[in-house]
């Protein structure tokens, strides 16, 4: 039910409350939905997690567990040379908390192999020459304030402290932005060998803001059998962490991308406002409602929200083929 409210002139205005669901109903009819499709359409025995210690993979390996029970499910920890030490600290927290199996594997060596840090010094070096490897480095976009310039910047701190900071052409964003998707797809040929191997499906964590803008990297993240929390958007993730019990320190932890050596969130790296302030534009635009409408909750200036609204049409037009399944020339019958 949708929980909306009006102002004293009529309008509507999407709060935080427009949110709210009941989590137990919830929690049940997504965990039947997990035991439906693992028995009657993928035939599988279980499931496969990839736990990165953020809220949607602990919040979905959760759910795995209530559905198929704890013995069940497989956490995989995959952290690399870039990873927060956070990242393995947590996602064990979290299997512990589960009472589940994990597998950890460090693909640094395999990202060493495919030459995936070289390339990303190379894209980063045509930009910044002082860079060296080692140094620390990240990409950014500028916040809802600052809508004449939507062009990433790349962010490089040395060993001395020293930052350096340079807007990205095109291309040396593309080459970077390609050789960090080797992290995402070294990953998901890791959890498919696990899978194959113990019969189980692999479980997606996005949640519905990062499904719906486009937030993952075609067969890489992107890629699972069943993706159980894709419908919620993160404020409700959130919620049903709580209830499910999530220890506080993953819940209290700020979304990060866990991607590059700097720490960032992801509001810098992709999305224009933190995830709660996006969630309720997001809500607002699905609903039909106007940009006016979230100002007083998100603390927008009108424009600032037409902005995030056509930044939402815009990432949408511009990922849309991460959803598409590969193209035929002629549509075939498909094999009920």
């Amino acid at each position: 039910m949708l929980r909306l409210k009006s102002d004293n002139e009529g309008n509507i205005e999407i709060s935080k409350e427009s949110l709210a669901i009941n989590e137990e109903a919830e929690i049940e009819r997504i965990s039947s939905f997990i035991r439906d499709i693992l028995a009657v359409n993928l035939k599988k025995r279980g499931a496969v997690i990839a736990l990165s210690g953020g809220i949607d993979s602990s919040v979905t390996a959760a759910l795995c567990v209530k559905a198929l029970g704890k013995d069940k499910v497989l956490g995989l920890l995959m952290p690399e040379q870039h990873s927060s030490a956070n990242t393995s600290r947590l996602a064990k927290e979290v299997s512990s908390f589960l009472k589940i199996k994990y597998i950890e594997h460090d693909i640094t060596s395999i990202l060493q192999a495919t030459g995936c840090y070289l390339r990303q010094d190379e894209a980063i070096q045509s930009l910044i020459p002082q860079y060296k490897p080692g140094d620390q480095f990240k990409i950014a976009l500028p916040g809802a304030d600052n809508q004449m310039f939507r062009i990433f910047s790349l962010i490089v701190k040395d060993s001395n402290g020293e930052i350096y900071k340079q807007r990205m052409s095109h291309e040396s964003y593309l080459s970077l932005v390609a050789a960090t998707n080797f992290k995402q797809r070294v990953r998901k040929m890791m959890e498919y060998y696990y899978a194959d191997k113990f019969n189980y499906a692999v479980a997606g964590s996005p949640n519905r803001l990062e499904y719906d803008q486009g937030f993952f990297v075609k067969s890489g993240d992107g890629a699972a059998d069943f993706k159980p929390i894709a419908h919620l958007y993160k404020t409700q993730v959130y919620a049903l962490a709580k209830v499910l019990g999530i220890p506080e320190e993953i819940q209290k932890r700020p979304p990060t991308t866990d991607t590059y050596p700097m720490e960032q969130t992801q509001e810098e790296f992709y999305f224009t406002l933190p995830y709660n302030k996006m969630d309720l534009c997001l809500f607002a635009k699905n609903a039909g409602y106007p940009p006016e409408s979230v100002c007083k909750s998100t603390e927008l200036t009108p424009s600032e929200a037409l902005f995030v609204f056509n930044d939402i049409d815009s990432k949408r037009r511009s990922t849309r083929y991460l959803h598409q399944r590969p193209l035929l020339v002629t549509e075939l019958t498909e094999i009920s």
